[in-house]
C-alpha cells in the first residue's frame, strides 16, 4: 500500500474529501440496511402476527441501535391502534420508501465526493508526472520510447483513477454496509451469524492468493499497451517512409505481434480478476443454503429463537451481504491493477534529474567575455566515450564552427553549451563561471538555437515563430522577413494565422527551417547555436537565409555545426572533430594549407 499512500499525497488536504465521504457513506449504508430490517414488521402485518403493546411509551433518547428500534415500535404500535392493520401496512411501506430515498440521496452525494476526489487527485498526479518528465535531461529521452512515456501519462494514470474509486468504495461505503449488515444479523441471531462468518476467511485466502498473481499480470498488460502506443507513434510519425518503402506489411506484423501479446496478457489478467467474485459468491450462496437448511429445520420444529417472519428477514438481509462482499473482492482486484500502474508512474516521477540547478546557482543577465571548454569529456553510457578531453574558447562576437564526419561529437558539443548535458569530466565556463553554477533558465535565455531538424508544433505560423515569447505581430513579421519567410507566409490561406499541421507537415522542408530560423531571430540572443541551420533549404533560399544569418551573426557569439564547408568559410575558428577529439583547428585558409589534413580532404570532396 506504500504506492497508494504516495498517490494520496496528491489529494492533499485529504480532510476535504475523507470527512464528507465518510459521513455520506456511513448514512447511505445505514439507511440501506435499515430498509431491509423493516421487512420483518411488514411480514408480521401480512401474516397477522403484528401485536400492539399494552402500553405505548415514547422512548427516552439513547445513543444506540435499540433506541431506533423502540422509536419505530412506538410509532408502529400507534399506527395499528389508530388505523388498524391496513394503516400499519401503510406506515411500514412509507418508512421503507423514506429509508430507500435517504439511502440513495446519501449514496449519490458520496459518489459526487469520490468523483471529485478522483478527478482532482488524477489531474495533480498527471501534472506531476508531466512536470517531472519535461525536466529530465535529453539522455533520458534518448533511452526511452515515447510511446511508453505517453502510456504512463495516459493509460497508467487512468488505471490509477479507476483504482482509487474502487479503493475508497471498499474502504468506506462497502465496508460500512458490511458492518451494518452483520450488526443487524448478530442482533437477530448470534448463533446463525457465527455460523455464516466462515465465508469471510475462506474468501480472504482465495482473494489474497489471486491478488499476488493479478499484480504481475497487470504490470505485463500496461507494458504491452505502452508497446502498442510506441508502434503507433513511430508508424504515424514516419508514415512517409513506411509508404515510400512499401513497408506496410512489416509494420502491420509488428503491430499484430504487440496487439496479440496485449490480448493474451489482458485475458490472463481478466481471468484471474474475475475468478474471485464468483468463488466468493458461491461460498456465500452455499452458506445461505446451509442457513436455510439449519434454521428452516429449527423453525419447522418450533424449537428456534426466531419467528418465521424474523427468519425470512434474516435470510433476505444475509443475501444482501454477498453484494458488498463481492464489491470488496472486485476492489481488491482493481487495487492490484492500480498498484502495478502506480509503480510505473512512480518510477518516472522518481527518475533523478541529471541536469539541475545547484543550490546556490546564480542568475546571469548578460554575456560579456567568452565561453570556454576545459578538458571536457562526455559519456552517454558508462564506458562509451563520446567526447575526449575537448578544450577551446568562443570569444564574444566570434564565430566558431564545428565540422567532421558523422558521429564525431559535433552535436554533443553544441548541446552542452545550453546545458542539455553536463560533462562527465572537465567543465564549461561562461564568463569564468561554471555552467553548473548558473541557473539553466538564465543561461538558455541568452541563446537562440536552430536545430538540424525543424521542430514545429501543430499551431499557427505566428505562434510557432513567437514560441515562448510575448511579442507583437510586427516583431514576428520583421523576424520572418530576415529569415526570408515572410513572402511564403503571406501566400498561405490565412497568412500568419495558418495552422501548419503536425510537425509542420503542411509546409515544405525549406519553409519549416525558415520558420525555425525566424524563431531564433525573434529572440535576438547574444549567443547563437546553429546546427546545420541551412541544410534543408534550396539553393536560392539558402543564399538568402545565409545572408540574413550572416547579418544576424554580426557582433554575436556563434557556434555553428556545418557539413557544407562553404557556409563557414568566414568563421573565426574551425574545429575539426573526429572520434570525439579535436584533430584539427584553425581558419578556413589555414586548414586548406594542410595538404594531408582532414578538412582539406572534405573541401576537395565537396568541390
Amino acid at each position: 500500500m506504500k504506492i497508494y499512500w504516495r498517490i494520496l499525497q496528491y489529494a492533499r488536504p485529504l480532510s476535504r474529501y475523507v470527512g464528507p465521504y465518510f459521513f455520506t457513506s456511513l448514512l447511505g449504508s445505514f439507511f440501506g440496511v435499515l430498509n431491509f430490517t423493516l421487512i420483518q414488521p411488514l411480514l408480521d402485518v401480512l401474516f397477522g402476527k403484528a401485536e400492539v403493546p399494552e402500553q405505548l411509551v415514547f422512548p427516552k433518547f439513547r445513543f444506540d441501535a435499540e433506541y431506533l428500534v423502540d422509536l419505530f415500535q412506538y410509532f408502529f404500535g400507534h399506527a395499528i391502534q389508530d388505523y388498524g392493520k391496513l394503516g400499519a401496512l401503510q406506515f411500514v411501506c412509507g418508512a421503507i420508501l423514506i429509508c430507500v430515498l435517504l439511502a440513495n440521496v446519501f449514496r449519490y452525494l458520496s459518489v459526487r465526493i469520490i468523483e471529485n476526489f478522483k478527478a482532482y487527485t488524477v489531474s495533480q498526479l498527471r501534472q506531476a508526472v508531466f512536470d517531472n518528465a519535461i525536466r529530465l535531461s535529453l539522455s533520458f529521452f534518448s533511452n526511452e520510447r515515447k510511446g511508453d512515456l505517453i502510456s504512463r501519462v495516459t493509460t497508467d494514470v487512468q488505471e490509477i483513477e479507476n483504482s482509487l474509486g474502487r479503493a475508497f468504495s471498499a474502504l468506506f461505503k462497502e465496508f460500512f454496509t458490511l458492518i451494518f449488515y452483520f450488526i443487524t444479523l448478530f442482533a437477530m441471531s448470534v448463533k446463525l451469524t457465527l455460523f455464516t462468518l466462515i465465508v469471510i476467511p475462506l474468501s480472504g485466502i482465495i482473494i489474497g492468493t489471486l491478488a499476488k498473481k493479478l499484480k504481475e499480470s497487470a504490470s505485463e498488460v500496461q507494458q504491452r499497451l505502452s508497446n502498442i502506443i510506441s508502434v503507433l507513434d513511430e508508424t504515424f510519425g514516419g508514415i512517409r517512409v513506411v509508404k515510400g518503402f512499401n513497408a506496410e506489411k512489416v509494420i502491420r506484423k509488428r503491430f499484430e505481434a504487440e496487439n496479440q501479446g496485449y490480448r493474451q496478457a489482458l485475458l490472463r489478467m481478466v481471468f484471474r480478476q474475475e475468478m474471485a467474485p464468483p468463488m466468493s459468491e458461491f461460498m456465500g450462496v452455499a452458506v445461505v443454503a446451509g442457513i436455510l437448511l439449519y434454521g428452516g429445520s429449527m423453525v419447522l420444529s418450533d424449537n428456534f429463537e426466531l419467528s418465521a417472519s424474523t427468519f425470512v428477514t434474516y435470510i433476505i438481509i444475509f443475501s444482501q451481504v454477498l453484494r458488498p462482499a463481492k464489491e470488496i473482492s472486485n476492489a481488491v482486484s482493481g487495487i492490484q491493477r492500480g498498484v502495478a500502474s502506480g509503480e510505473r508512474i512512480m518510477k518516472l516521477i522518481d527518475t533523478p534529474i541529471e541536469v539541475k540547478d545547484a543550490a546556490n546557482a546564480q542568475v546571469i543577465g548578460s554575456f560579456t567575455n567568452l565561453i570556454e571548454f576545459k578538458n571536457v569529456s562526455f559519456e552517454y553510457e558508462k564506458g562509451i566515450s563520446v567526447l575526449q578531453n575537448i578544450s577551446f574558447k568562443i570569444e564574444k562576437g566570434k564565430t566558431v564552427a564545428l565540422v567532421g564526419s558523422s558521429g564525431g561529437g559535433k552535436s554533443t558539443v553544441a548541446d552542452m553549451v545550453p546545458r542539455f548535458y553536463d560533462p562527465t569530466t572537465g567543465k564549461i565556463l561562461i564568463d569564468g563561471v561554471d555552467l553548473r553554477d548558473v541557473t539553466t533558465k538564465s543561461l538558455r535565455d541568452l541563446m537562440g538555437i536552430v536545430t538540424q531538424e525543424s521542430i514545429l508544433f501543430n499551431d499557427t505560423i505566428f505562434n510557432n515563430i513567437a514560441f515562448g515569447t510575448d511579442v507583437t505581430e510586427e516583431q514576428v513579421m520583421a523576424a520572418a522577413k530576415i529569415a526570408n519567410a515572410h513572402d511564403f507566409i503571406i501566400e498561405q490561406y490565412d497568412s500568419y494565422q495558418t495552422i501548419i499541421g503536425d510537425r509542420g507537415t503542411k509546409l515544405s522542408g525549406g519553409q519549416r527551417q525558415r520558420l525555425s530560423i525566424a524563431r531564433a531571430i525573434l529572440k535576438n540572443p547574444p549567443i547563437l547555436i546553429l546546427d546545420e541551420a541551412t541544410s534543408a533549404l534550396d539553393t536560392e533560399s539558402e543564399k538568402l537565409v545565409q545572408e540574413a544569418l550572416t547579418n544576424l551573426m554580426k557582433n554575436r557569439t556563434t557556434l555553428v555545426i556545418a557539413h557544407r564547408l562553404s557556409t563557414i568559410q568566414h568563421a573565426d575558428e574551425i574545429l575539426v572533430l573526429g572520434g570525439g577529439k579535436i584533430i584539427e583547428r584553425g581558419t578556413h585558409d589555414e586548414l586548406l594549407d594542410d595538404e594531408k589534413g582532414f578538412y582539406r580532404k572534405l573541401s576537395v570532396m565537396q568541390s
